[in-house]
């Protein structure tokens, strides 16, 4: 049966607000959020039962076989440097170049290096003791040290694989991986020195206390910096010499070495030679711990990747082509709408994953249906997913309860660098697309 466009069109904002009400209104895992979601976009669009369940089976089965290694290994990669120490090396190797005269400055820096394979919300905690001690030391502002690592970790969280959402929704659009690895961390760093300015423009103007509890701060591995930063840097090293390889049409080791899934191997191996003395039992605990972070991570991706499969099935590409002019919109539409579905429901990953499904298939209205096009329609929804960060993120209270941190300078300093990141970031994006499509 035909569905009109009105038919469609009401299916998918049905869809989109329950989303939003059972993750914010009940607090239901974004997993369940989404399952629900394509029963009601589905059958909303008079799809037989049956046929819903057959498509978000093949939706869930397609995005996990695309990235599920990805996302396992990049998990691994992170808990390994965590538990080694190699993150808090690497954090006083940076502090130790920069200064503390220009603490800030070192602390957003650490946030963007350590945040390449770790989850923001992990590495904020990881280093949230180390924040707190340089702050202490050089009688910097609590609240502009907090804003300024928070901003180094969230911009590489919302942009760059093998984080979640970034790397869902890659699969979704049918970005290239590697490429968006690379792209992504050159458009991260105007990002996150956005964030760090607004921390230090607008930070130093707020007086705060950190009533955040003391820890005694854990000794530094004995490690040489090299060797902690060697499982980050090698893997990008060799996911740009892949890169590079497909370009010259050639180069078929570089080409192997090259696929995120080895290179995140070679760096999972790497982050084991940076501890010592391993017994058995301490890595079997760690893959463990892996095993179970990245299980929770996979089941929202496949969740999103079915949800991604059902709107397939409507044609809203079709129904947006033949009713609205699009064309002239481009890269503007997939940013707004991950801006919208962010602040609203205050997930990153569930908002750039609702945003790349939405989009998808109307990647050729938007002329956007290219290698270039898919590249950059992530950049813009990675951008859009980043703002705006408020009380609905829990990030957001991760930060504010590391660093002892009320609310009202939170939304402050804060939410306002998310803005002003996403912003910067969807400039850089435009720019690129006047020149590259």
């Amino acid at each position: 049966m035909t569905t009109s466009f009105p038919q469609v069109l009401l299916a998918l904002a049905a869809g989109i607000a329950l989303i939003i009400l059972l993750t914010v209104r009940f607090r239901m895992h974004a997993f369940f959020a989404l399952f629900l979601a394509c029963f009601v976009v589905g059958l909303g669009v008079q799809l037989p039962f049956a046929a819903v369940i057959n498509t978000m089976k093949d939706g869930f089965g397609h995005i996990l076989r695309s990235l599920g290694f990805i996302i396992m290994l990049g998990t691994m990669l992170g808990v390994i440097l965590e538990h080694t120490g190699a993150t808090r090396v690497m954090a006083a190797a940076i502090l130790k170049i920069v200064g503390e005269k220009r603490a800030a400055a070192a602390m957003g820096i650490t946030g963007f290096i350590v945040g390449l394979p770790i989850f923001c919300d992990s590495g904020y905690i990881v280093l949230s003791g180390l924040n707190r001690s340089v702050a202490k030391r050089s009688g910097a502002s609590i609240l502009v040290m907090s804003v300024s690592l928070a901003s180094g970790l969230y911009a590489v969280h919302c942009l760059i694989p093998p984080h979640p959402g970034a790397t869902a929704a890659a699969g979704i659009i049918g970005a290239d991986i590697g490429k968006l690895i690379l792209i992504g961390a050159l458009v991260a760093i105007p990002a996150a020195i956005a964030g760090c300015w607004w921390a230090s423009f607008m930070g130093k103007r707020i007086p705060v206390t950190d009533t955040a509890e003391d820890h005694e701060e854990e000794p530094l591995p004995e490690m040489p910096a090299w060797k902690a930063f060697l499982p980050i840097i090698l893997p990008i090293v060799l996911i740009g010499a892949g890169a590079f390889s497909d370009l010259q049409k050639g180069g078929s080791l570089l080409h192997v070495l090259g696929d995120p899934v080895i290179a995140l191997a070679v760096g999972v191996l790497l982050a084991f030679y940076t501890g010592k003395n391993w017994k058995r039992t301490a890595v079997s605990h760690l893959m463990t711990e892996a095993a179970e972070k990245a299980g929770g991570i996979l089941v929202i991706i496949g969740a999103g990747g079915a949800f991604g499969a059902i709107l397939a099935t409507t044609k809203i590409g079709d129904h947006f082509s033949s009713s609205l002019q699009l064309g002239h919109i481009g890269i503007i539409f997939p940013f707004l709408l991950a801006v919208l579905l962010k602040t609203a429901q205050g997930s990153s990953t569930v908002a750039i994953m609702t945003a790349a499904s939405i989009i998808q298939p109307l990647l050729p209205v938007l002329g956007l249906d290219g290698d270039t096009g898919r590249l950059l329609c992530m950049l813009a929804l990675g951008g859009g997913s980043m703002m705006v960060s408020h009380a609905n993120d829990a990030y957001f209270w991760v930060i504010s309860k590391f660093s002892g941190l009320e609310m009202n300078p939170m939304l402050k300093v804060y939410s306002g660098a998310t803005i002003l990141m996403g912003v910067v970031t969807f400039a850089i994006v435009y720019i690129l697309s006047v020149f590259m499509l």
